[in-house]
Formats: structure tokens, sequence, C-alpha cells
């Protein structure tokens, strides 16, 4: 099914000169200038999910990483990850005082859609710091609808897309400036709408196109990477517009790179490639 044009309004291409950069360190700076970034999910047997979010934020330069997730996944992400903070809670209240701690937020990645992932997104939505919302947050977010703090960035897929408009997936991918523009008014944050060709549209209708990539990017756990990197970039100063721009280009450079060895990309595999893309855009020392 074509898409349908905008003529007069077409996005802007993201590429190494029109994406933003992070400004270069100063030689006293500590991990508190460079933000707390919390990852809330990893129901049972999804635990993977927020341990490469948590990866992909520590090595795109946040200050302080944790975790908060199903007490079954403590050990097996602090064996994985020592340099990140792991804590176990079984209830929305036991995320309070981590809450309090953060300075971004990163929601759905293994959060499931049974009553524990239900009771974190809700305690999620009210803290007012930026957020990245993605997975399973988006799909609790179609059925109840949340308000969410500014500054935060949604990354759906097509079908989780067609969910919070209420449409078909084929509508979605019909019209996919339109819809990224849609969901960016609708929840008046920042859209990622991911696929081939992502788009990134704000509330005013700017949008921003990503022609990178490789399909070798088709598999598991590679959006919850792009929700560390997103978490991170926002924790070190960026704007959502910005983060989500940088952090989309940034992801689709990375997945191109090794998608020309062909099938297997695991999403892990991008983590240390992004790393190194981040520093040849944005050098940590001027």
């Amino acid at each position: 099914m074509p898409q349908t044009k905008h003529p007069g309004n077409a996005p802007q291409l993201l590429n190494r000169l029109t994406v933003p950069g992070l400004p270069a360190r100063a030689a006293n700076a500590h991990k508190g200038d460079f933000g707390h970034v919390l990852v809330v999910g990893g129901d049972l047997g999804t635990g993977g999910a927020v341990l490469l979010s948590a990866q992909a934020a520590l090595r795109c330069g946040a200050g302080l990483v944790s975790v908060a997730t199903r007490p079954e996944h403590v050990g097996a992400g602090l064996a994985r990850l020592p340099e990140t903070m792991w804590l176990g809670v079984s209830s929305a209240n036991q995320l309070m005082t981590p809450l309090a701690r953060a300075s971004v937020l990163v929601v759905g990645p293994g959060l499931g859609q049974a009553a524990w992932g239900r009771s974190l997104l809700s305690a999620v939505a009210n803290a007012h710091v930026p957020q990245v919302w993605d997975a399973d947050a988006l799909n609790l977010l179609a059925r109840t609808p949340l308000a969410l703090p500014s500054a935060s960035i949604l990354t759906p897929h097509p079908g989780e897309a067609a969910r919070l408009l209420g449409i078909s997936t084929e509508a979605v991918q019909a019209d996919r400036p339109g819809a990224a523009r849609k969901l960016a008014r609708k929840y008046a944050s920042i859209c990622v709408l991911k696929g081939a060709g992502t788009l990134v549209a704000d509330p005013a209708g700017r949008l921003a196109l990503c022609d990178r990539g490789h399909p070798a990017m088709a598999g598991a756990g590679l959006g919850d990477v792009l929700t560390g990197v997103l978490a991170a970039l926002l924790a070190q100063g960026l704007d959502a517009w910005q983060a989500a721009s940088l952090g989309v280009w940034l992801h689709a450079c990375a997945g191109e790179r090794l998608g020309v060895e062909g099938r297997g990309l695991a999403a892990s595999d991008l983590v240390a490639v992004i790393r190194a893309l981040l520093e040849e855009h944005s050098a940590c020392q001027a």
C-alpha cells in the first residue's frame, strides 16, 4: 500500500551534519554531571530486556545507571553489569525511593502486561522527569490512558503505534509520517516510529527521517538497546528531540556497520559500535 505524501512538509534527513552532538566533558567532570538513568521492567522470563537497556545507557555515557526489576533477575544482572545498580521490586511501593533518585526513566522493556507491570507503570507515569517508553509500556498505555511527563519519548514499532491510535498496522504503514505526527500530538511527546525508515516526530509536526540501517537488524532486543541509548543522551543534557534524533541515527548506523557481516546480529553486538560512533561524532574530550 503506497504511503500518503505530505508535500511541502518533507522530513529532515538525519545524517552526520543534521544530528546534534554532545558537548565535550570538562576536565573536572564527575558522574553526577551526567544523570542517573533508572530502567524499569523485566518481568519473569524477560530480564534480558532491561539488561540490554542498562548496558546501552552505561556505554553511551550516563553517569549512573540503575535497574528496577523482578528480584529473581538481580543476581544475573549484577554479574553481567557490575557497574550498574540492581534493585528487586515486588510492588510499586518499593519503586518510590529509586524513582526519587533518578533523572531519566526507561520503562517498558520486558515489563509485561500483568498486575506487576501495570503497577510499576502507574508509579513511573507520576514521576516528573524525562522518560522513554517502549514495548509493554506502550501496550499498557493503549489500554489505560496515562498522561506522560513532558520531555518524554515514545518508541513504538508499527504494531504498537496501531494499538495506540486505534487503527490497523496496515494503516500505520500506509501513512507513517501521519501516524508519527498523530502520536506525538496525542501524547505531547516525541514519537520515534521504528521500522525501515524510522521517523522522529514532535507535537508541533516537525519530522525527521533516518534512512540508515540494515535488514540484519530484524531481531529481538534491538529496541531495548535503543531505549538505553536515548535515556543516556537525555541524561547528558540533550532535549527529547535532540536525543531521539541522535540516538536513532547512532543505532541505525551501528546496525548498518554490523549488518555487512550478515544474519545473526545480536542486540548486544550494537552497544560497542554505538559507543564508538558516538565518540567519532562527539568526542568526550576536546
